[in-house]
């Protein structure tokens, strides 16, 4: 699976980082690319927040016999192992590469929603973009950040301070979950998938072989 950018600009909508994703490379004696190395990838460590600062949430304010609690983790978890099992997928299918990294887009879009609906539903304020305390988390967010930045408040806030922390962490998320599927999908076009590099490969490997006759 390609790295995500390294980064060199600032999101201003979002306070995340972006910048190109390293070209695949293939070498001459085989057609499996490198893959596996999700925990390079900046969404891996930040939906893994999200993860853990969901089961915090759900077990601090959510019923632990309802439905919702277990969806709302099931979703946080979907979006971050898929990010994992895609990038250990890339190097035989990218076609299942891009499927899996979609599932972890759509799941956190779903989680987003519950964040949403508990707000609406408890008459709790969404905070703007715009507002100090989104930009705070969003200052925290370009630094390398993990769930022990953000613990203290998580573990000991009340529940609309935490669900907006962490809608303010989704929305980092899949701002770069969508720069990873636009990425994903450019190098599908430029470089195949695994029957292209078998075929350009075996060429290769018989016009060696000619070489040396």
């Amino acid at each position: 699976m390609p790295a995500e950018p390294k980064p060199n600009r600032t999101n201003k909508t979002l306070g995340t980082t972006s910048s190109p994703v390293a070209q695949p490379s293939h070498s001459p004696a085989g057609f499996i690319p490198p893959h596996g190395g999700y925990r390079k990838l900046h969404s891996y460590p930040k939906t893994q927040i999200i993860y853990d600062g969901t089961v915090c949430f759900c077990d601090r304010f959510i019923d632990k016999r309802s439905r919702t609690h277990d969806q709302m983790v099931q979703a946080a978890r979907s979006g971050n192992k898929n990010i994992a099992e895609a990038s250990q997928a890339s190097g035989t299918s990218k076609e299942t590469e891009i499927k899996l990294t979609n599932v972890a887009r759509a799941s956190l879009e779903e989680l987003l929603g519950d964040y949403e609906d508990y707000l609406r539903q408890h008459s709790l304020r969404l905070w703007d973009k715009n507002s100090k305390e989104a930009l705070y988390v969003r200052k925290l967010g370009r630094e390398n950040a993990s769930y022990k930045s953000y613990k203290t408040f998580i573990e000991t806030r009340p529940p609309e301070v935490v669900a907006n922390i962490l809608i303010c962490l989704i929305h980092q998320a899949n701002y770069l979950l969508d720069q990873l599927l636009r990425r994903l999908e450019q190098d599908f076009l430029k470089e195949g998938g695994l029957r292209e590099r078998m075929t350009r490969a075996r060429l290769q490997a018989r016009a060696q072989q000619g070489g040396r006759a």
